[in-house]
């Protein structure tokens, strides 16, 4: 679990004052990763054999007389050894394998797995379509809010740019159930700014408490 027990308590106060505010339902999400980017290892490998065998030509070209009988041998397990603890540490290192996760893919990713929770969790189940989705995912720290379709005309992707935004440097501190509290009240003050309000019956089937997942249930 991402959250503590007081954590968990607090975010879904924060969804039940937002929905007797505004008689809408919002699900909050919490995912590990959004995806399991098996290609980040990989490219950490390239880059740490690359690196060392940069450095194995540095030396020969500054020191052709170190040259031995056994060079090739070291040379080969310099270089594979390298690659190989790079490509390790990406996999323990979160914030190194973020480094060859381009932003745009980050985006693409945390984005898709909001929707698919959307379909998995029938957010679209409300009877006058007035769902919303907030998900962060730490590993890529993004966060994506999907409302259905009964609000996207009032709220839209860019009007809910600064709620977002709100939320960041939240999450960027390690303070994700602050950082989904930010999100559902910017959300429902949004709605009050917009004199939207649901008819208070929206709720059956939906989850209430937070949605946890861990990296096992990354999408594949």
């Amino acid at each position: 679990m991402h959250l503590t027990t007081e954590e968990r308590r607090r975010v879904d106060e924060c969804v039940a004052a937002f929905e007797a505010a505004t008689g809408a339902q919002v699900v909050t999400a919490v995912a590990a990763k959004s995806d399991n980017y098996p290609e980040i290892p990989w490219k950490a490998f390239a880059l740490g054999a690359s690196l060392a065998a940069l450095a194995r030509v540095i030396v020969e070209l500054a020191r052709p007389d170190w040259h031995t009988g056994y060079a090739t041998l070291i040379d080969a397990v310099a270089i594979l050894g390298a690659g190989a603890a790079l490509a390790l540490l990406s996999i323990r290192v979160h914030g190194l394998a973020r480094l060859f996760l381009p932003g745009a893919r980050a985006e693409a990713e945390a984005r898709q797995h909001a929707r698919d929770l959307f379909l998995r969790h029938e957010i679209f189940g409300t009877p006058a379509r007035t769902g919303v989705m907030i998900l962060v995912s730490l590993f890529e720290r993004r966060v994506v809010i999907l409302p259905d379709i009964g609000f996207q005309a009032e709220l839209g992707e860019h009007g809910l740019e600064p709620v977002v935004a709100g939320m960041l440097p939240l999450l960027a501190a390690g303070r994700t159930a602050d950082a989904l509290c930010h999100g559902v009240t910017a959300v429902g003050a949004l709605l009050a700014a917009r004199g939207l309000h649901a008819d208070g019956n929206e709720g059956a089937g939906l989850p209430n408490a937070v949605l946890e997942e861990d990296g096992d249930h990354a999408r594949r």
